[in-house]
């Protein structure tokens, strides 16, 4: 009888052992599971790879996109489906390339008198260096040399010696009063500002930086009189 039960033990099946967990290679998605518990909607990911352009990242899929690199790591999948363990083929997406616009040179249509630039005082890489075009003088006569007429000054108008006034000078912008004006008391930049390829900067001192706010500290460079009435 003994015998019997050992033979009947011996032939029955030895149960299966359990899968090993395994993490799923889908983009989007890196969650572990096993072959027993992979239901079909478990997984959820990106079915296409992501894009990188001017420092914005998007996926392809669905069009979400982030500046910031953890946030967009964070944007969820679009799809879902089962994990797997077959790493996905994803091409590389390329970027839509923009038109080519043809850039204005200062030989075109656009003068000194139409740039923005020139227009607000500012140094223009395009402009600074071209002379303004003369216009001549209408004679009757080709011989005759044409006489300048010596400039008249406006007239000065009376000024409060008390009365607070602020100051044009670029770089100052401070309130004085005329009477406490002397030839140190305003601290400026008596160059243009340059604005080009992102780079900003004050002609007079040679100083240029990227950002915004460090162009504002940059420091006067020139002492003098503060004026109410620079240009």
């Amino acid at each position: 009888m003994s015998t019997e039960a050992e033979t009947t033990s011996a032939a029955a099946p030895a149960p299966a052992p359990a899968s090993a967990p395994a993490r799923c290679q889908r983009i989007g998605c890196d969650a572990t599971f096993t072959d027993d518990n992979n239901p079909d909607g478990s997984c959820q990911y990106h079915p296409s790879g992501p894009m990188f352009h001017d420092g914005m990242k998007q996926w392809s899929c669905c069009k979400q996109k982030s500046h910031d690199f953890s946030l967009f790591l964070a944007i969820p999948g679009c799809k879902t489906g089962k994990h797997t363990t077959e790493k996905p083929i994803t091409k590389a997406v390329p970027t839509k390339p923009s038109k080519a616009v043809p850039v204005q040179t200062s030989k075109q249509s656009v003068g000194a008198d139409t740039c923005s630039r020139c227009r607000q005082g500012f140094f223009c890489s395009d402009h600074g260096s071209q002379p303004k075009a003369q216009i001549p003088t209408a004679t009757s006569d080709t011989n005759m040399v044409p006489v300048e007429k010596p400039a008249v000054p406006p007239p000065k108008k009376k000024i409060d010696l008390n009365e607070p006034r602020v100051c044009k000078n670029k770089g100052c912008g401070k309130t004085y009063k005329e009477k406490d004006n002397h030839d140190e008391a305003c601290d400026y930049h008596p160059g243009p500002a340059v604005f080009h390829d992102r780079i900003r900067g004050w002609k007079c001192c040679d100083i240029h930086v990227k950002e915004f706010d460090e162009f504002m500290e940059i420091p006067p460079c020139t002492k003098g009189w503060h004026n109410a009435d620079a240009a």
